[in-house]
């Protein structure tokens, strides 16, 4: 059993906008390689997506030793949530997306490729809503168990010397479909703790799967870099995510 320090709830803390008709949001996935959560990649992130008009909840997710399916469930959840209380948080229920950076990216490309449209008999009206992100950004994100995988999130997540078919049903390039969410992708050329092939390889499993994407990767930058203060040319990344969710719908 889990440790006192560890008998965690999983909670989401609501950053929210003001428009005269309802916003899009997104829900924050702090980074932490599964064993605990970056506080620069949670409020911080939330606070810029309110300055470009865009409601945001933080997630704070179980981390280890909680272990899968506990992550996805918090996130799933989470967006059933949001979703099933649009109007009371006077947010758009089709325009829900989901960020995450680093570990946090896994979780949340794992919510955009491990999914249900909810279950319309539930007694619980939150477990009838979909869990459907209607948008990924994905920041330096660990993607794959495969090669280019870190290994430190997947023992915090799937236990040491996890079964390959595990490895593989969360090598989320591989669970990719025409149905997976637009995604917005960022990471550094250079990342020494995320080799930047996790998202090349998700990139390149939306395009073949005919699924809009963008992505930018950037020369130099060093793993965990969240807003990029002081780093103008990597900071640029909120700039171009701002002007992707705007095509999206997301703001008024």
């Amino acid at each position: 059993m889990p440790s006192d320090r560890h008998r965690e709830t999983p909670r989401i803390t609501p950053y929210l906008v003001s428009p005269s008709k309802p916003a899009g949001c997104v829900m924050v996935c702090p980074g932490g390689g599964y064993g605990g959560r970056a506080p620069h990649e949670g409020e911080p992130i939330a606070l810029w997506l309110n300055s470009i008009g865009v409601s945001a909840f933080v997630l704070d997710y179980r981390v280890a030793p909680y272990r899968n399916p506990c992550e996805l469930m918090d996130a799933q959840r989470a967006i059933r949530y949001a979703r099933c209380h649009a109007r009371e948080f006077n947010i758009d229920a089709k325009h829900i997306g989901i960020l995450g950076f680093s570990a946090g990216g896994h979780l949340a490309s794992s919510a955009g490729t491990h999914y249900d449209g909810g279950r319309p008999d539930a007694a619980d009206p939150v477990e009838r809503a979909s869990c459907r992100p209607d948008a990924m950004i994905l920041c330096y994100a660990v993607i794959t168990f495969g090669e280019f995988g870190h290994s430190g999130s997947m023992v915090n997540l799937l236990g040491p010397d996890p079964p390959q078919d595990m490895r593989v049903l969360f090598s989320n390039e591989k669970q990719v479909t025409a149905d997976t969410p637009p995604t917005f992708l960022w990471h550094t050329e250079d990342d020494a703790g995320v080799p930047v092939e996790n998202s090349l390889l998700f990139a390149l499993a939306l395009r073949r799967h005919k699924v809009s994407f963008e992505l930018h990767v950037y020369k130099t930058g060093r793993h965990g870099l969240g807003l990029a203060p002081g780093d103008s040319h990597v900071g640029a990344w909120t700039q171009a995510c701002g002007e992707w969710l705007r095509k999206l719908g997301f703001m008024n």
